[in-house]
């Protein structure tokens, strides 16, 4: 049974914001993710009109875009006690971007503002709001967790996860030397300076190694497909898993995939 620090009677209603990676490259995500909500009280929906979060057109300067991409998830997602992300890079832009990129704007900045206070990262909203601290699931091996960048920097998620992996049975945590230090993803980041993204994900693989960890645990899915893939090509057996598959039990299935790796490799033009 999850411990809960709540009434388990509360039922708060939440929105599942899937996420366009979980969507397109790893549906288990978004399926443990409703799991956990379930299993902390909670009614779970994933409205059907809800799109990407508009981090990509934000990141690149393209506000008009960004825009009208989060005035149509405030939308989909009106009516919600709170809206909830497996992604801390999703959840920092609807809860701290949002309210910024409406600023001045008198139809939306308001609604922007409230939406922004109902979204949460998926295991801070867990530990943090609904006080899980236990779980019922099994992963037997070692694993290492790495603090993805918008999560750790712009939501403070760092003890939340690690708290909760401490209940699973048979997993045992090897603490990575530099758990904060980018993968070198960065979105955007990774096509536009390939060699240092590669150089960065280089440097992270060969941190994980030195754990001994069997798996490298995270909570955002850019982060984790840029990891699988610079570890497949350096011929590692090291397995990349989201870190709510290993928490609702649901980590059964295959890794994320060895084909999927960084936007842009070396010799690539």
């Amino acid at each position: 049974m999850t411990d809960l620090n709540q009434d388990q009677k509360e039922q708060p209603r939440v929105g599942l914001f899937v996420t366009c990676l979980a969507d397109l490259f790893r549906p288990s995500v978004g399926f443990a993710a409703a799991r956990l909500l379930e299993e902390a009280g909670c009614r779970v929906e994933a409205p059907l009109a809800q799109t990407c979060c508009g981090q990509p057109a934000y990141n690149s300067g393209d506000r008009a875009s960004a825009k009208a991409i989060a005035a149509q998830v405030i939308d989909a997602f009106e009516g919600f006690d709170y809206v909830v992300a497996p992604s801390g890079s999703c959840a920092g832009m609807l809860r701290r971007h949002y309210p910024a990129l409406f600023a001045g704007d008198e139809a939306l900045e308001a609604r922007a503002i409230e939406f922004a206070g109902r979204c949460w990262e998926l295991v801070s909203f867990l530990h943090d709001l609904r006080g899980m601290r236990r779980v019922a699931a099994r992963f037997d091996g070692a694993v290492a967790y790495h603090d993805a960048c918008a999560g750790l920097r712009e939501l403070g998620i760092s003890e939340q996860p690690r708290s909760l992996l401490s209940s699973v049975a048979g997993l045992t945590l090897k603490e990575l030397s530099a758990p904060e230090t980018c993968c070198g993803f960065g979105g955007l980041f990774a096509v536009k300076y390939p060699d240092i993204s590669i150089r960065m994900v280089s440097d992270k693989t060969k941190e994980i190694a030195e754990t001994g960890a069997e798996t490298l645990l995270g909570g955002d899915l850019g982060c984790l497909m840029n990891i699988a893939g610079r570890l497949s090509r350096e011929g590692s057996p090291i397995q990349v898993r989201h870190v709510a598959e290993v928490l609702a039990g649901m980590a059964d299935g295959p890794a994320i995939g060895p084909d999927i790796g960084p936007a842009v490799e070396e010799g690539d033009s």
